[in-house]
């Protein structure tokens, strides 16, 4: 092999072997890292992360930012959990948390492409909003106790044998997946992110694609809420507040494989099974929890060091 050509593969595919190695050493140095019920409990635990990484790509992939997924799941979890507390039908609690979620998405778009604000800006204020609601809706304390089971099956439960948490991330990385390579749309926000400028001169409508992808975050952060809700049977104003840079480091990280300098999806899973994988071997073997924040630090750093700029362009241009 040229090399040029190993230079390219290791640009690739580098990060995905960097992840098989650490999964060998932790298989070998931390106890029952390899059981079953611990490599199912690591992906049950990356799940949100997971979800809410991948909403973040598709407003990085139009070139936008959005740091306020976090505080919108957070707000959709808490309406979420006080429509089922109060006895309301579980598929209406569903409902209006992934429309809250959406609706928060599509107000990140109007102030982005509306109103011409950076969306750094705009999503730290709809951040913001959205954690002064959450606590509005809850009077500052989480809901807990008894929930409906039909509900609790969302999160907890298992279509043969196989936890419908996992399922339920499969499916939604197959759908965006889909839906980036094999459709108009995709083909079209993965134009305006690569060349905004190109892309209108095209025909393609910019603005429209971008309301789209932050549309596309809050929905995903809306999902993360209800199956996040389900699981824990329980819904805080803070829920989500932990998963914010964890989900960042997950898409910073994906960006250095399979598609380098671009967010993808399968590499967005693959960064979010490292880290969670990570934080859990870390664990078994002992040591101190402060670790695991130093080692995303350096994480997200490296990331971005070995992507590109996207971030800087994403935050500042329209």
């Amino acid at each position: 092999m040229s090399t040029a050509r190993l230079h390219g593969w290791l640009g690739r595919y580098g990060t995905c072997m960097a992840g098989i190695i650490l999964f060998v050493f932790f298989a070998l140095c931390a106890p029952n890292f390899l059981s079953v019920l611990n490599l199912s409990n690591i992906v049950k635990q990356i799940s949100f992360m997971a979800l809410l990484g991948l909403g973040f790509s598709m407003a990085l992939l139009v070139s936008e930012l959005d740091l306020s997924f976090a505080n919108i799941c957070s707000l959709c979890a808490v309406c979420v959990g006080w429509l089922v507390h109060t006895g309301h039908d579980p598929a209406l609690a569903v409902f209006v948390g992934v429309l809250v979620g959406t609706g928060a998405g599509l107000l990140n778009g109007f102030l982005v492409t509306g109103l011409r604000i950076p969306s750094l800006i705009a999503t730290l204020a709809t951040a913001s909003v959205a954690n002064g609601l959450s606590f509005m809706v809850t009077d500052g304390v989480a809901f807990v106790g008894q929930w409906d089971s039909r509900f609790l099956w969302l999160g907890r439960g298992a279509v043969f044998g196989v936890p419908t948490l996992i399922i339920w991330l499969l499916a939604a990385n197959l759908v965006a997946w889909f839906m980036l390579k094999q459709t108009r749309l995709g083909f079209r926000m993965l134009a305006v992110g690569e060349a905004s400028e190109a892309a209108r001169l095209a025909g393609v409508n910019v603005r429209t694609i971008k309301v789209i992808g932050l549309a596309l975050s809050g929905l995903a952060a809306g999902i993360a809420a209800v199956l996040m809700t389900s699981s824990l049977a329980s819904a805080a104003p803070n829920s989500a507040a932990d998963l914010m840079l964890t989900a960042i480091a997950a898409v910073l990280l994906g960006m250095t494989m399979f598609e380098p300098g671009r967010a993808n999806v399968p590499g967005t899973l693959v960064g979010a099974i490292i880290i969670g994988m990570l934080g859990n071997g870390l664990v078994l073997m002992g040591v101190e929890y402060y670790f695991q924040d130093i080692l995303l630090g350096v994480i997200i750093v490296a990331s971005v060091a070995l992507s590109s700029s996207v971030l800087k362009k994403a935050a500042f241009s329209l």
